[in-house]
């Protein structure tokens, strides 16, 4: 799986209301790479998309792969540390 470079599993079972992706363009390949640290250094999730929309995808799935069958989060939020900019048509 392509979206998918590193998740680490938290034992513990806490529920959260929302969680904070940082979102980040990697210079050489130019896909958006997103990473969440769990609390108290129990584990995390990084993932990567060609697009938004692809990131958004794979942030998704890897969310529910890192919770499994523990409750979900209420929120995931993607906090971008560049701004995107956009070309005029």
């Amino acid at each position: 799986m392509i979206g998918l470079v590193r998740m680490k599993t938290n034992a513990r079972a806490t529920s959260m209301k929302e969680i904070t992706f940082t979102v980040e363009r990697d210079d050489e390949s130019g896909w958006l790479v997103a990473h969440w640290n769990a609390p108290r250094g129990q584990g995390g999730i990084t993932t990567q998309g060609k697009s938004l929309c692809e990131l958004e995808e794979n942030v998704r799935e890897a969310v529910s792969c890192h919770f499994g069958n523990r409750k979900l989060p209420g929120q995931i939020r993607l906090r971008f540390v560049n701004d995107p900019v956009l070309a005029p048509a």
